[in-house]
């Protein structure tokens, strides 16, 4: 009977250490823990790997959060926006800049998600034409209150993209 215990007890320890040893590998969980607006405004391109956009693990939103409240009110205390924090924009941009992009989008054969933050516009994806990239940003320059636009695009959708990824940032 004793060693049959013993056994069972061996055995629960040996699970346990695997089941801890697969959490320590598994990659830490991401959310947009700041609800910033992220959205896919086109999807032509096969094999377009996905951008990490505004998803971060815990530990980077603690690491985040301080100069995000930061940065969000100096906007507002130098004079450079009506609104108390520069991240109360970003949702009208959002809807804008989708809007823009059912209107015209300068890249038809592309696959590119947008992230709004404070104000600043992240285009990422593939592109067929490297040339695109300059056409985006200057498209969503148009949208009012964008104080900065950034497309970061590739042509080769199957090498590793100038973005960080969802799936492996």
């Amino acid at each position: 009977m004793e060693s049959s215990l013993t056994g069972k007890r061996i055995g629960l320890l040996g699970a346990l250490s695997l089941a801890a040893a697969a959490l320590a590998q598994s990659p830490p969980l991401r959310s947009n823990a700041f609800g910033d607006p992220f959205f896919q405004v086109s999807a032509r391109v096969a094999h377009c790997p996905v951008p990490a956009g505004p998803f971060v693990t815990e530990a980077e939103r603690r690491e985040q959060a301080h100069g995000r409240a930061e940065r969000g009110t100096t906007c507002w205390l130098v004079g450079r926006c009506e609104r108390p924090n520069s991240y109360a924009y970003d949702k009208d941009i959002a809807h804008a800049v989708q809007a823009v992009f059912q209107a015209k989008n300068p890249a038809p054969r592309s696959s590119l998600w947008v992230t709004v933050q404070r104000r600043v516009v992240y285009i990422e994806g593939c592109v067929s034409d490297a040339r695109a990239a300059s056409k985006i940003e200057a498209l969503v320059m148009t949208v009012p209150d964008v104080e900065r636009a950034i497309a970061i695009v590739t042509t080769q959708p199957r090498a590793r993209p100038p973005y960080k990824l969802l799936s492996a940032p």
